[in-house]
This record gives structure tokens, sequence and C-alpha cells, in this order.
């Protein structure tokens, strides 16, 4: 593309509104229905349309784009029933795809992107994207724009691409123009386009600000950034997982030849982790053969750059991949790019880390280094100490319901600090970073302490924690947050959880559907999970035994009709629940241990639900509908879920509830 092209719609192509009424894009799909923006209002539009509903996880099965858009929403369901056959979205020949508020929540996943562009798409239109969806569009050449954009194309008129990249900085607008990131960065390595450097006077900067300046390429002074600007930086390490990988492996392989090779092999890593209990769900027994080339192709792709290998042994996995990061590979300060959106975890130790696209990914480990957009940041001072009852998963479900609906926190970096944060444990720090994504967040920053550095010293014998220490990078006073500084007092939090939509009235299930537990009702359940890489850490075991110990003490157990599941982050996590007794423990009082790994909470391991009429309470950090089985889902902290296994029913955990 050039910068003097012009979009236009194409004769005979169409458009397509996700609308809240399911009624309305059933009869677009069939071709009974031309809708135009003048006949909609934006409230009438879907909101949070999240990449599990575009791609759920076992239309990624296929790593081809063009096989992927043949499922396209297909995680679009209504009382079980896809409201987008198979081939749909290809078949009505649209152009334009449309929503409402915060298009593409939720995973990071390239497909969702990959199977509207394969589909025909070429324009997105909405009132938001969310940050790790929105740069897949770029990197994949889709345009975006909003929905008076979108009444001037429908009028007939040709619109500039120029003014598509208007409002971006300088460096989106190039990849826009050049039609997507590998076309850009050929450019860029060809000489044809530059990229300035920043040359800002000293100024005080954010956690995130201040990482990003100390890597920007080839400065010959400390630099100074501010939001918005422009800039190449240096990676200290990603990885991928065998979800992904292949795509990486064939995006190479495409742009670079066969024998491409990688910047520092060192840095980065393949994990198996993502689909390690897939071949033991029944609904996904049908996909075994995909599955085993997806990790056949990371292996391939592993031999042939030498990045570190953390796959399965024996059929048991190290561990869930931004668990294990954050227990081995991720420092203080270290810029971290990988391909899930929960990558965003390794912010726990005071890193600046985030999820990107295969096509990102790709990019920026054939060349070391990649191209950001310094975010704004949001703050959040932590004061005062949480109550014996609540955890940092409630802190989350908080803000989700206070200040992600209200987009506070979109695209912009969650930067925690605060007297009251060191009463939180660096587990429970890494619950606030790791549910950042949840918030549509760029990532989350958790200011690293003495705390931090012991905690990870003790998992890297030989390691010197001077030198840990000494890259510690804190927040400069005065520094500007564009979010605002937002003062939570922790002793103010209650017990919530999230609760699940309603896809027949339009409303979506998401971790912003927040509600305080004692406010609930009485809800009943058939299934408590807890794990994953949210609530999988030693601490969150603690909190599960905790409440079993309780229990048992008191003559109860798991209640009868429900399973109870626990699945540990790492292998580490596991090592320890075996040092502490817990197993044992977990088995006398009911509850099914599970070897680490994602599992439920991707709908690949136990704990799924089978059917709309189950009812789940999880520690996971999604309740998207169907990502976790096509039962309905709540979320909740770990001594919550804990404790509504003993109960039967959702209830807040107590000390000495079960005596009563």
């Amino acid at each position: 593309m050039k910068p003097t092209d012009a979009i236009a719609l194409e004769p005979g192509k169409r458009v397509l509104f996700l609308t809240k009424d399911p009624a309305l894009i059933r009869r677009q799909l069939r071709g009974e229905l031309n809708l135009s923006m003048k006949d909609l209002t934006v409230e009438e539009l879907l909101d949070d349309v999240n990449t599990d509903a575009m791609t759920p996880n076992w239309a990624c099965f296929d790593w081809r784009p063009a096989d992927i858009a043949k499922n396209a929403y297909a995680g679009m369901t209504i009382s079980g029933d896809r409201l987008f056959p198979e081939g749909a979205l290809i078949a009505g020949n649209f152009e334009v795809i449309v929503s409402g508020q915060r298009k593409g929540v939720g995973s990071s996943r390239e497909t969702a992107v990959q199977a509207e562009k394969w589909s025909g798409i070429r324009v997105a239109i909405a009132a938001s994207f969310a940050p790790i969806h929105a740069r897949n569009n770029i990197n994949q050449g889709v345009l975006m724009g909003d929905h008076a954009l979108l009444l001037r194309l429908q009028a007939g008129e040709r619109i500039a691409l120029a003014e598509f990249a208007e409002g971006w900085d300088p460096l989106t607008r190039q990849i826009i123009e050049h039609g997507g990131l590998f076309n850009f960065t050929k450019a860029y390595a060809r000489g044809e386009v530059s990229l300035a450097r920043p040359a800002r006077p000293p100024r005080p900067m954010t956690m995130a600000e201040k990482i990003l300046a100390g890597h920007v390429v080839d400065a010959e002074a400390p630099a100074y950034v501010e939001p918005g600007d422009a800039v190449c930086v240096r990676v200290d390490g990603g990885y991928s997982h065998e979800y992904t990988t292949a795509q990486v492996h064939a995006f190479l392989e495409e742009e670079y030849g066969p024998e491409y090779r990688v910047a520092d092999p060192s840095k980065f890593a393949v994990f198996e982790d993502h689909l390690i209990y897939a071949d033991g769900v029944a609904k996904m027994a049908p996909f075994s053969p995909k599955i085993q080339v997806l990790r056949d192709l990371q292996r391939a792709f592993q031999r042939h750059t030498g990045v570190q290998n953390f796959s399965a042994s024996g059929g048991v996995s190290p561990g869930i991949c931004h668990t294990v990061a954050r227990e081995r590979l991720i420092d203080p300060g270290d810029f971290i790019q990988a391909t899930d959106s929960h990558t965003c975890m390794g912010g726990a130790v005071g890193a600046l880390a985030y999820g990107v696209g295969a096509t990102e990914y790709a990019a920026l480990i054939h060349a070391g280094f990649t191209f950001v957009v310094v975010p704004e940041t949001i703050r959040f001072e932590l004061t005062g100490q949480l109550r014996p009852e609540v955890t940092a998963k409630d802190v989350m479900l908080y803000i989700l319901a206070h200040h992600a609906k209200e987009q506070l926190t979109l695209d912009r970096v969650m930067e925690f600090g605060g007297p009251g944060l060191k009463t939180l444990s660096p587990d429970e720090r890494a619950t606030l970073a790791n549910m950042a994504t949840e918030c549509s967040a760029k990532a989350g920053v958790v200011e690293c302490d003495e705390a931090c550095i012991e905690w990870l010293a003790e998992r890297r014998p030989g390691v010197d924690p001077a030198k840990l220490r000494a890259k510690i990078v804190r927040p400069d006073p005065g520094a500007h947050y564009g979010g605002g500084v937002h003062t939570i007092d922790l002793s103010t939090i209650r017990p919530m959880v999230a609760t699940p939509g309603d896809a027949q009235k339009g409303i979506p299930s998401d971790p912003t559907n927040g509600a305080y537990i004692n406010e609930l009702g009485e809800v009943g359940i058939d299934i408590a999970y807890g794990g994953s890489c949210t609530a999988g850490k030693e601490d969150d075991i603690d909190m599960y035994a905790r409440v079993m110990r309780e229990a048992l003490e008191s003559g109860r157990k798991v209640q009868s009709g429900v399973e109870f599941y626990i699945q540990f982050g790492s292998k580490g996590v596991e090592e320890y629940a075996r040092k502490q007794g817990y197993l044992e423990l977990f088995a006398e009082a009911g509850v099914k241990v599970i070897p680490p790994g994602c599992g439920a909470c991707i709908g690949c391991g136990p704990g799924v639900s089978s059917s709309p009429q189950q009812i789940s309470i999880s520690a996971i950090n999604r309740n998207y509908q169907n990502r976790s089985g096509p039962g309905q889902l709540y979320l909740a902290s770990p001594l919550s879920v804990a404790a509504s296994a003993v109960a039967g029913k959702i209830v807040a955990y107590e000390k000495g509830m079960f005596r009563k």
C-alpha cells in the first residue's frame, strides 16, 4: 500500500454488524439483511467481543490461516449452538466487520485476526480495540476505524489510507501504510524507512517508561521517552508455546527462507503446557492428530533454532510458561515479549512484559529487537492490608469492575505500588500482574523490593542477589500518569466473583461482571477448580490447603456431587505441595490433584464443564463463554473456590465457618 491509496467499499461486498440481538446476526449471515450504520446506534452493537469467541481453542489447532478462517466466530454460541456455522463468514462475502466497545479482549491469539482476514475482512470497525488485538490487526494489514468512518464508507466515500493511520504514532502509521509488519520490517532493513530516536530532555518517568528508555537501540546516552514515542528497543527474552510456535516457524520460513536464524537463542524458549491434557478431554479427541502436528512443529522449531526447551517429559509439563518464566527466566527491569496475553505475569518481578501475536514475535525473535510505542501508565497506590478472607484475586476483580469497565486501564500499563503492596507476598503480587490483560491493559508492572529479590534468589541457585538488586527499576518522583493515580485501600476489599453473562440478552460472560459474594444469593455448584497461572502458585496452594484442613477438622470434606480440582502451575509448585504434605491432605478431603499445565482454563483438561446446566466456580482469570466448557462459570479467589467446594454452593471463606 501507499499513503496515497484510498479505501472504498467494493461493489457487491457486504458489512457485517455484530449486534446484541443474535437474530440480526443470523439474518445477515443468511443474506436476508443488509444493515447500515445509519440504522443502528453504537449501544446496539456487541461489546467485549473476545478472541475466544472469534477463534476458540480447538479452532487454533489449524495453524494455517485459511483453515482457521473456516471456523471464524465458532466460539460465539446461543444455547450451545454456533451462531456462525462453519464457513459462514467466508460465504457471507463480507469485507467490513463492526462491533461496539473493546473489540478483541482476551487471549493474544493472532488467529482471531487471521480468521477475519482470510474470510475476506479488510476493515474492522469498533469504538475501541483491546491493545494486543489492535496490534495484531496492524501487523496483519487489517485496517481499523470507528463508526463515523464507517458511515462515510457506506455513503460511498473513498477514504485515504493515510486517514486510517491518523491518530497513531509515526511508527504505527508506517506499518499501516506498508500493509503490515513484515513489509515494514523488510523496508526498514533495506533502509527505505527510518525511525527517529526520541530526543527528549530529562524528565521523571514511570517504571514502564524507564524500562523502555533503557532498551532503546543504539542510544548514545541515557534515553528519555514519553507516551506516544515510537522506539526501536532491545528484547531481553521471550517464549512461545505449542499453540503458537507452529505459526512462528511457518512465518519465519515464509519471510526469511528455510535456513532462517534467530538473533540469540539463549534468550528465548518454547513451552509445552497449553495442550498437555487435551488428549484426555473427550471433546478434544477428534483433534488429537492436529494437536500432535502442533507439538511436532514446535519440536522442529526448537531443533532448528536452539532456543531453550521446556517441552514435556514423559507426558508431564514443566509448568505453565508464565509461571516458569517468572520463576526462572525474567529479571527485574527486563523487557519481555511472548506469544500469550498472560506474559504480563512477568511484571510481578518489576519487569515490563506483555503478549504479542505470532507475526510480531517471529519478527522480533529474528531481529533481537522490536518496535514499540511508549504506552501511558495508570498507577494503583495500594494502602492498608487485606483481611484474612480476602486475596489479591478479589483486588483484581474489584479493579476489573470499577476501573477496567470504565476503560481507564485500556492499553495502559498498570503500575502497582504503595505501602499496601509490601503486605502482599510475591505470589499475590503475581496475581495483580497476571490479570492486567483481563483489564485490556498493555501490561502490569509491580514495584520490586527485597521480598521479591529473596523470592527470585531462592528459585535460582547460583544467582547473585546483588546483581538482581542492581537491575531494579523504580518510578521517578513526579512521574506523569496518563491514567491517573488511584488509591485502593486493601482493607475495604470484600470477597467477589465475576458472574457469567447472558448471551440471549447480549450480555457477554466477562471478568468485568463483578459482584460481591454476600449479595449474590444462593448459587449451587457442580465444579470447583483451583489452578492456572493465576491461581496455581505456592501461596494459592497454601490457601486451598488452609480451607481443606479446617474442613477436615470440622468433619467436612468436598461436598458430595461437587468435583474439586487443584492443578499446579509448575513442577516447583507441585514439589512444594508435596513437601508440605498437601497431597495427602487433598486426597483425604476429596480433592482431585492434577500435575502442572494450563488445563481447564482453556478447556483442555479436567475441570471443564460438559453441559450448559453445570455451574463452576473457578480461580482462573477468564470466564468467557465456552472457554472452560459450555456451563456457567464464576470467577473467584482460591479461598472462595475451596470454601464453595465444601459448602456445595458459592460462599466466601471465613475462618471457622465449617464449625457453624
